[in-house]
């Protein structure tokens, strides 16, 4: 009974949520017996590269080669980069609409930029219909404050908005920054999805607008 009470969190990038990403691509239930279970080959380092890209991470932050390579054994970040020249090579070649694309943060797996751009355009201003009188407040805010903590958020607004900024970090509008000098502060910043889909190159072209000073 201690030994459960002591559990570390599941981290993100368990084997638990690997084998159910595995899953849910193969049309499976997690833990569902087979006749002919698949050959332990067939999940290599590009299987499992591809699987953590696609599960993502919860605060929709890229993957580092480090973190990848440290979920598998024996197997190092530059393996990890030759993975994912691999798995560019082969949607090329395939004509996929996925790219694995690299920043100075790491790795995201993510739809072709011109797919984008018809996703973009097929949904409208991200659906900018379904988005409350709420989370536009907060999102006009997060924009025009950036980076902003909630904390500040919260205190021009005069309510909790925390459901709210997580909803617009799971719509792609609006990134989770952590500062080096202060990790464990978390602030939002607009994406870059957030400048393509309201067709800014820049936050400088943001409308000029009254001030959002708390009252």
């Amino acid at each position: 009974m201690a030994e459960e009470e002591n559990k570390p969190e599941e981290s993100p990038l368990s084997i638990k949520r690997l084998t159910s990403a595995f899953a849910a691509m193969l049309g499976r239930k997690p833990g569902a017996s087979e006749e002919a279970p698949p050959r332990e080959a067939a999940i290599d380092t590009r299987s499992i590269t591809e699987a953590l890209l696609f599960v993502g991470r919860p605060d929709n932050q890229p993957l580092s080669a480090e973190a990848i390579a440290a979920t598998m054994r024996d197997i190092t970040p530059e393996e990890v980069a030759a993975a994912v020249d691999e798995l560019n090579a082969e949607y090329l070649e395939d004509g996929s609409a996925m790219m694995i694309v690299e920043s100075a943060a790491g790795y995201r797996l993510t739809l072709r930029e011109e797919l984008e751009r018809v996703r973009d355009k097929f949904y409208g201003k991200v659906q900018q219909a379904t988005l409350t009188p709420a989370a536009m407040e907060v999102l006009s805010i997060i924009a025009y404050r950036q980076p902003v903590d909630l904390k500040t958020i919260d205190g021009m607004r005069s309510q909790k908005s925390q459901s709210l900024a997580g909803s617009l970090v799971r719509r792609g509008l609006v990134e989770i920054r952590r500062s080096p000098e202060a990790p464990r502060r978390v602030e939002y910043a607009t994406s870059e999805r957030f400048l393509r889909v309201f067709g800014l190159r820049s936050i400088d072209q943001l409308p000029q607008a009254a001030e959002f000073d708390a009252a």
